[in-house]
């Protein structure tokens, strides 16, 4: 009986998994092989993606585009937003409800999001970057560069030299 449980649990996360991924192909300007969407996820009509992108949980919000680059791994309930409201030039307040400012989000190869993690702005992640849990990302993110914190900074740094051998395999 147990047996028969466990391979029921598998074949709801496989199936699971075959609808969120299909429904993000749907939603997605483009995308690479080997796309995987494990949980409930939301794409604007912007956003590109490179090959072996997986994702647990992403919302990406707005008008801006998002291009995320290969081998792409988050965690759970990624936020990240592609525009905001003009609150400068606008005709009325706290903001112009008509009019948008748009937001390039540029993200490398190789990066690894966190849990909860919220990115908004023009900015780009540069290739092997890791973003840990909770992380506000407001600014660039330098090459091999391990972030944390509200708002972002800079942690410490992968070993390039090993990240460098490994990208070249």
């Amino acid at each position: 009986m147990m047996n028969l449980l466990k391979i029921g649990m598998i074949l709801f996360r496989k199936i699971r998994k075959y609808c969120y991924t299909f429904k993000a192909k749907l939603q997605l300007k483009s995308y690479g092989k080997g796309l995987s969407v494990n949980s409930a996820s939301k794409f604007s009509a912007n956003v590109k993606l490179g090959d072996n992108c997986k994702f647990n949980g992403i919302r990406v919000r707005g008008i801006g585009s998002l291009e995320i680059g290969d081998n792409f791994h988050s965690g759970n309930d990624l936020i990240i937003i592609t525009s905001s409201h003009d609150y400068d030039s606008g005709n009325t307040l706290p903001y112009d409800t008509n009019r948008h400012i748009k937001y390039n989000v540029k993200i490398g190869k190789n990066v690894w999001v966190g849990d909860r993690v919220t990115i908004v702005g023009n900015l780009t992640i540069e290739d092997g970057a890791i973003l840990a849990a909770g992380t506000v990302v407001t600014r660039n993110v330098p090459f091999c560069a391990i972030v944390g914190g509200v708002p972002a900074t800079i942690i410490k740094y992968r070993d390039i030299e090993h990240y460098n051998k490994l990208s070249n395999i």
